[in-house]
């Protein structure tokens, strides 16, 4: 059995969820090869081919795959795929957006968001907002799996893989790049953070998501909101974790005023270490939390900043 891995990038270099999803796809099948479609991204395709584990990477180069369209990105993988037992992409938007469209000219059902390989043809995936596991079996020839990052390792370096170019389909002509906004900031990406601080409707204000911001940068940490904050206005919607927003699993979670709604937990109750703050000691968000602090979030930041030095 083969897997080919979608990798996620940006023509220079590979998102971290690559390396999660190359893990998850080790352990479904003995050879595992990796696509690149994009445009000059020579430089992924080699950064690809050092992952430890990987045997080949396939490179698809045309300037149409530049932007990463999951029309034309979809059309290349299909070209492949009947050399392949699995079909992995990262559960990002990126994947979401193409192995549907993959699974669905296969005709295939697509396992989403799995988080264990119990064997090549069963896997683990969380239902009902993360509160209860289901265990799928697939019998379809070719399984077409996203996979939640959280649940896998990072694959390490030390591959030496080949590269070997391949036919670039042509542009499907269904979808163009228009233009796109990046938000731009000084902290750590959400999802690859390994602290992250949020907060939620308790702030009050996005002014007081300010107060935040000293904890923040005493812990090299990115800054997070529950979808409560995102809806009220304070923050950005791409700081929002949750079952709707961002899954995350850092070293280090402090929620500060999250009382702990089942969305906002499905996407951070896998962190290592949870912290929350919140003045109701009935909370929700303590029954996840490794330690909590029962108080006023604007005396106790403060404080913690304080102690930090």
């Amino acid at each position: 059995m083969t897997t080919l891995v979608i990798a996620e990038h940006d023509n220079a270099s590979l998102k971290g969820s690559t390396l999660n999803t190359v893990t998850a796809a080790a352990q479904c099948g003995a050879d595992v090869h990796v696509l690149v479609a994009g445009h000059n991204a020579g430089a992924a395709a080699q950064a690809a081919a050092q992952i430890a584990g990987v045997s080949k990477v396939l490179h698809a180069d045309a300037a149409h795959f530049a932007d990463g369209l999951a029309e034309n990105i979809a059309e290349q993988v299909l070209a492949i795929a009947s050399g392949y037992s699995h079909i992995l992409a990262p559960a990002t938007a990126y994947g979401k957006n193409i192995l549907p469209r993959v699974a669905a000219k296969l005709d295939v059902s697509q396992i989403s968001e799995i988080t264990k390989v119990d064997s090549p043809d069963t896997f683990e995936r969380p239902i009902y907002a993360g509160n209860a596991i289901a265990t799928v079996q697939s019998t379809d020839a070719i399984k077409v799996i996203t996979v939640r990052t959280t649940g896998f390792d990072a694959a390490a370096n030390g591959g030496s893989a080949a590269v070997e170019t391949v036919a670039a389909v042509a542009d499907s002509g269904k979808s163009a790049f228009v233009s796109r906004e990046v938000a731009k900031s000084d902290r750590p990406e959400l999802t690859a953070a390994k602290v992250i601080v949020s907060g939620g409707r308790g702030m009050g204000s996005g002014d007081n998501f300010k107060i935040l911001e000293p904890l923040a940068d005493k812990l090299g940490a990115a800054m997070g909101a529950s979808r409560a904050a995102v809806d009220a206005g304070f923050v950005p919607n791409d700081w929002q974790v949750g079952q709707t927003g961002k899954i995350v699993a850092p070293t280090l979670y402090i929620a500060v005023g999250i009382s702990g709604a089942i969305q906002h937990l499905a996407g951070m109750k896998d962190s290592k270490t949870i912290v929350a703050i919140n003045k109701d000691p009935e909370a929700p968000i303590f029954s996840v939390a490794d330690y909590g602090i029962v108080g006023d979030l604007f005396d106790i930041v403060p404080q913690l900043v304080a102690e930090l030095g």
